[in-house]
């Protein structure tokens, strides 16, 4: 049963009816008609037959109300349930198909809610989602303008030992890290199941099964394991989640720290934290050390994004992907963007992750049949 959210701008009060599919991960879909905005429930992760079916009915119920669509948007990964499902619908109802990176979507889902239609710069920050390289994509900086999207920059990319499995044990993403720095030789004193060390490491020497990705939620997750706090996790986000709790509980006593200096290096679009996470390796105190990554990381957004705004002249920043669920990052880097003078967008009653997406997917087929 969708659920009518919000109004879009009046300037596209009359655009044609869309649906947007939605992506993998927390999967809903949304319609837009006459200006207004349903948003299914959340199905779930489309990894099984339930949820699959689901999500065809929730589809179905929207284009009840829709009608005949103009245009059904979908994620960029073409083996998606949801994006399969889309182009199924699009070639029976003669819509036209708009395929919507990931990334590009969660900006435009922020831009959706507050009817920003000018150019802003997006900092995207996430698990991951395929890119038009066709890598995975996760730490974005872009700048975006309805249907069209630049990537500035993006984070310097960690290597996945084991693909996928290296998102479920962040003990993978720390040796990674350390293999990165030339301090492979710590990681067995760390790790204690000797096999799986083994295994990792050789993987990392010949670079067998390791894609690099410049997912935030993976450095997230590397610094967790760095600093003990959770080395395989039992839930969804479990690693950044004691990650924030253990800097919380810091930061209650002894206030927000400084950002560590020269923590970060910013080159040509690309920013590098892996001198802070290098910093982490050597730290006694996991909840020091979780407030020095939260207080460096934001000061290493800020900057750049600052720099992009004045680049592309260009002073809104929206944040969206499933990081800004960290109330410190999302506070923090508000309050240093806010204090540049900068006009800072983010999701206020829809979620910043992927249950939200779908709006930033009909928002840009809007866009796109405007041209």
């Amino acid at each position: 049963m969708s659920v009518a959210v919000l109004s879009l701008p009046v300037s596209l009060a009359g655009a044609p009816p869309v649906l947007a599919a939605g992506a993998w991960f927390k999967n809903a879909l949304c319609g837009v008609k006459g200006g207004e905005v349903r948003l299914s429930r959340v199905v779930g992760d489309l990894n099984t037959p339930e949820a699959c079916i689901a999500h065809e009915e929730e589809a179905a119920a929207l284009l009840a109300w829709l009608g005949r669509p103009a245009a059904v948007a979908h994620d960029l990964h073409p083996d998606f349930h949801s994006s399969r499902h889309a182009a199924g619908i699009a070639a029976r109802t003669g819509a036209s198909a708009v395929p919507v990176q990931h990334h590009h979507a969660h900006i435009a889902s922020v831009c959706a809610e507050h009817g920003e239609c000018g150019a802003v710069i997006g900092l995207a920050l996430d698990g991951v989602g395929l890119g038009t390289d066709n890598t995975p994509w996760g730490g974005e900086l872009l700048k975006v303008d309805g249907a069209r999207f630049e990537r500035l920059g993006h984070l310097a990319p960690l290597a996945l030992p084991g693909g996928d499995r290296a998102a479920r044990e962040p003990w993978r993403m720390a040796a990674a890290v350390l293999h990165d720095l030339g301090r492979g030789g710590e990681v067995p004193a760390r790790y204690p199941d000797e096999a799986a060390v083994a295994t990792v490491m050789a993987m990392l020497e010949k670079k067998l099964n390791c894609p690099r990705t410049s997912s935030a939620g993976r450095l997230f997750d590397a610094a967790s394991g760095l600093l003990g706090l959770c080395l395989k996790m039992d839930m969804d986000a479990e690693a950044a989640i004691r990650l924030e709790q253990a800097a919380t509980r810091r930061m209650e006593s002894a206030g927000w720290p400084q950002a560590m200096r020269g923590g970060w290096r910013l080159e040509a679009g690309v920013l590098d934290l892996r001198p802070l996470l290098g910093e982490l390796a050597g730290q006694h105190d996991a909840e020091q050390g979780a407030a020095l990554f939260h207080a460096t990381l934001v000061a290493a957004l800020f900057e750049w994004a600052q720099h992009a705004c004045a680049t592309a002249g260009v002073e809104t920043v929206a944040l969206g992907g499933g990081c800004f669920f960290n109330r410190l990052l999302a506070a923090g880097l508000r309050r240093e963007l806010e204090n540049a003078g900068l006009r800072v967008l983010a999701p206020i009653r829809l979620v910043p992750g992927d249950a939200g997406l779908a709006l930033g997917q009909a928002w840009v087929a809007l866009h796109t049949l405007e041209h």
